[in-house]
């Protein structure tokens, strides 16, 4: 290049600069050398400058090595070395290394670490540190240069997967190779388990790859092999296959379960896509999808359909179904919205015989129901305002009549209740400015089709739809010092969009309706007085139990309605003779109809409650006197109708309730006394019973639940010693192994000095709880029929064989019929870095098993066995 600088100068003018005069000779000789002489250096001219355009060699060493060591550090000038010995610390960039021993060339530009012996073994194996990586080795060769490393007994940490490695080169950040790999999820010194390969590519923080493996369980080699593996290594979820569970059935033959593919979309929502296939046909397609949007809302969708094949075609049990199933969670953080809310449980199925019928049912819960529902709400309060809306869509389904209901919706809009005539600021002193009114308003669209109609047109043709407005007004007056009166006042007007209309049919002969579409409304009221009052009775006794208190609160109301169905009340032949009837009858509103005769009542009600106050107990660090319910409630109630001219009396219904055995058993006994007579084709007559009630029907049931910490004898003194100072608890426990085999290690009483050990085998405890449910039913009708219809005892509870072996029952045994009902067991089996779990039903309709052992951690979960046997089932 040839740069003629006289020439540069002179064009481009250094500013506010003199201009200085040259020799043109000396010029020109300048000139004409620069002409001559070629330069092959380049130069860069920026703002009249010119400048040098050799870059510097870059230097090996970019950051400051800071180093030390415990006993010594030796520095070898003539071979540019320094030697680091005992706790050895290197830091250089985000490099960290410690080590027994570092030796740092500047020659050759490496590092080399290693451990040192001493007398318990090989100590301080180099732990090397780069960015959000750690490896533990035997030892290790750094290159600064070109940042390669050669690593001896490699152990890294790949989030859950552990990785040891024979020998590993280091390329660059972003790739290790390494031979003679064995990695795991175990965190043991010795794994439980490892899959071993000779070699492997390693990609920190994304991945490994490695050629052929083995499973090695317990350092012994097993037959399963895989010709090559992929393992992801992040701590997001990752997209991936599903490996399907495999088994047989006498139905449906071989099957694969829930084999199928995850997608993790993004941090908000994942995706999973699986399906069953069986050997007779049969098949089935499961999404499911779980979202959660933090402070905002969260939930999961999930969708099954099934093509289920019975026998063999051509065999007259042959039969053919497609079923689905639709369910939907949702929750909305209160956070979000304080004055809204969106809740969502839908349990949607084209069959209530889905779960029954399913071949792959895990919720034995839903098994066993007769019936599921459905249920969207909306809530909103109207700031400032007393009024609050509701907007619910409810869905139903029954196994005993196939029947679907739904409520497609339901508006509710309430009114908190205010007083209108209250004084300044609110007070409210007198009867008047007591009065307090509510409003409510229902509106509902109703459906009831049958299940074969369900998602059709036809399952619109009975709809109903009807409006409710209810206002309620009430107060109370103090009377006759004790006693408290309340009078109230309620109010109903109910808006219908269909009527019947009842014509005599002479083709069936008798009267058939005929809905008619249209508005029409009416009311209903009614208005009483109740007196209630509290009886106080105080027992005092010497001893432990001080004193007994019996609370008795008596009520007595009354209220009156007149006839609403009068107005409204039409005349018809039929079969029988003449029939009336109000176009509201039969069902064709929401809401109910006009109530017919005048209903003049005076109720009758009273509650008992028993209470005792004892003494503490000498094991009781307490000073002060304990208050225990001796019987909880024990009521009765009943009516009499002044109106009506017979059977003036209704049934006196009573229910009694109490804790026993220091509240862990809970009894309830309820039931129904009929005063009057039936007759033998079961009529009530007015006439009174002999006996004065006849005990139509009773129920009575109770649990009690208990564990082996009730038997514990060291439990008085467990709690004293958690609550001395001097004894604080064990936060951290025992490890695994001195659970299982019993041992306690007591804490030294001198620093240094350590106890020995002992074992408690013989007295090892077996942590366990068990529940029991009593239910018996009685029933009289007062004329052919009376005893025990339903006699049953159920129990569940689970037993610690130890601290990793657990089983847990559930059944309960029909004392009537003399036959245990749905029973379930369940084994399972903490293997520290495996899982064990069994699930059986021994016998009845639903005999079925479910064996799995697999990997706890979600890197592997694919390494496992899944082995079901499902119940036979028949579809028809």
């Amino acid at each position: 290049m040839k740069i003629n600088f006289a020439q540069e100068i002179g064009k481009d003018k250094i500013p506010n600069q003199p201009v200085v005069k040259r020799d043109s000779a000396k010029a020109l000789v300048k000139n004409s050398k620069l002409n001559i002489k070629k330069d092959s250096i380049p130069t860069i001219k920026s703002d009249s400058i010119v400048k040098d355009s050799i870059i510097k060699p870059k230097e090996v060493i970019d950051h400051i090595i800071t180093h030390d060591a415990e006993d010594y550090t030796i520095q070898d000038a003539k071979n540019k070395t320094v030697t680091l010995y005992n706790n050895a610390h290197l830091v250089y960039g985000d490099i960290d290394l410690k080590a027994g021993k570092i030796i740092i060339s500047y020659k050759n530009n490496t590092v080399y670490a290693t451990g040192i012996k001493d007398s318990t073994g090989y100590a301080q194996r180099p732990v090397f540190k780069q960015g959000g990586q750690e490896s533990e080795q035997d030892s290790i060769l750094f290159n600064f240069k070109t940042k390669k490393a050669l690593v001896y007994g490699v152990k890294t940490v790949q989030g859950e997967m552990i990785t040891y490695g024979e020998k590993t080169k280091k390329v660059n950040d972003s790739t290790i190779y390494m031979s003679r790999l064995r990695f795991t999820t175990s965190k043991k010194d010795r794994p439980d388990y490892h899959i071993a390969t000779n070699k492997a590519k390693l990609v920190p923080g994304k991945k490994i790859i490695v050629g052929g493996s083995n499973l090695v369980i317990a350092d012994v080699p097993t037959p399963l092999y895989l010709p090559f593996a992929y393992f992801p290594l992040t701590e997001k979820r990752s997209s991936g296959f599903i490996i399907p569970s495999w088994g047989e059935n006498n139905q449906q033959g071989f099957f694969l379960q829930n084999g199928g593919y995850y997608f993790a979309i993004n941090d908000y929502f994942d995706l999973e896509l699986t399906s069953d296939i069986y050997s007779n046909g049969s098949w089935a397609l499961n999404a499911s999808s779980n979202y959660n949007l933090r402070y905002k809302f969260s939930g999961g969708v999930s969708i099954r359909f099934q093509n289920l094949t019975n026998s063999i075609r051509g065999f007259s049990d042959f039969s053919k179904s497609t079923n689905f199933n639709i369910t939907w969670n949702h929750q909305q953080d209160p956070k979000s919205s304080p004055n809204s809310n969106l809740r969502a449980r839908v349990n949607v199925s084209s069959s209530s015989q889905f779960f029954r019928q399913s071949l792959n049912q895990i919720d034995q819960n839903q098994t066993l129901r007769n019936s599921f529902d459905s249920s969207i709400s909306y809530y909103k309060k109207f700031v400032g305002t007393p009024f609050n809306m509701n907007v619910t869509l409810t869905h139903s389904q029954n196994s005993n009549n196939n029947i679907v209901n739904l409520t497609l919706p339901s508006l509710q809009v309430n009114m908190d209740r205010i007083y209108p005539f209250a004084g300044t600021g609110g007070v409210k002193k007198n009867a008047l400015q007591k009065i307090g009114v509510t409003y409510t308003l229902q509106g509902r669209y109703s459906i009831s089709t049958e299940e074969d109609n369900f998602f059709t047109s036809k399952m619109f043709e009975d709809a109903r739809a009807g409006v409710q407005h209810e206002v309620r007004a009430n107060t109370n007056i103090k009377a006759f010092k004790y006693f408290t009166l309340s009078p109230n006042f309620n109010y109903t007007d109910i808006w219908n969009f269909a009527t019947i209309k009842k014509r005599f049919d002479p083709e069936q002969n008798r009267a058939v309706n005929d809905t008619i579409n249209g508005f029409k409304r009416f009311n209903r009221y009614n208005f009483g007085v109740g007196l209630t009052t509290n009886i106080y009775g105080d027992f005092k006794f010497k001893g432990r139990i001080k004193a007994i208190r019996h609370t008795v609160r008596p009520t007595v109301s009354w209220s009156y309605a007149p006839n609403f169905a009068a107005p409204f009340q039409e005349r018809v032949r039929d079969r029988s003779g003449i029939i009336t009837y109000t176009p509201f009858d039969d069902n064709i509103g929401i809401f109910g109809q006009p109530s017919s005769g005048v209903s003049n009542l005076l109720n009758f009600g009273i509650n008992n409650v028993i209470e005792a106050k004892v003494k503490p107990g000498e094991d009781d660090d307490s000073e002060e006197d304990k208050k225990i319910t001796i019987l909880n409630n024990l009521n009765f109630n009943t009516s009499y109708n002044m109106a009506a001219d017979s059977l003036r009396w209704s049934n006196v219904n009573f229910s009694a309730g109490t804790q026993l055995f220091k509240n862990k058993m809970s009894v309830n006994l309820s039931g129904s006394l009929d005063p009057y007579q039936v007759t033998s084709q079961g009529v009530r007559i007015d006439k009174f019973n002999s006996s004065l009630f006849r005990l139509s029907s009773a129920t009575l049931t109770a649990n009690y639940s208990f564990s082996s910490k009730d038997f514990d004898k060291d439990n008085k003194d467990n709690k004293n010693q958690n609550n001395n100072p001097n004894n604080p608890p064990d936060v951290f426990g025992i490890n695994d192994n001195q659970a299982i085999n019993g041992f306690s290690t007591q804490q030294p009483s001198r620093p240094g000095e350590v106890k020995e050990k002992t074992a408690d085998l013989y007295r090892s405890k077996i942590p366990w709880n068990l529940s029991f449910v009593y239910s018996t039913n009685y029933s009289n009708n007062g004329f052919n029929r009376a005893g025990i219809q339903n006699h049953t005892v159920g129990f569940n509870g689970s037993i610690d064989l130890t601290p990793k072996w657990k089983v847990n029952f559930r059944s309960s045994y029909d004392i009537l019929n003399g036959a245990f009902s749905f029973t379930t067991l369940n084994f399972s089996r903490d293997l520290d870095s495996w899982r064990f779990n069994f699930n059986w039903v021994p016998f009845g309709n639903f005999t079925s098993y479910n064996f799995f052992i697999g990997v706890k951690s979600s890197m592997l979960s694919d390494l496992k066995w899944d082995k079901r046997q499902p119940p036979d089932r028949r579809l028809f």
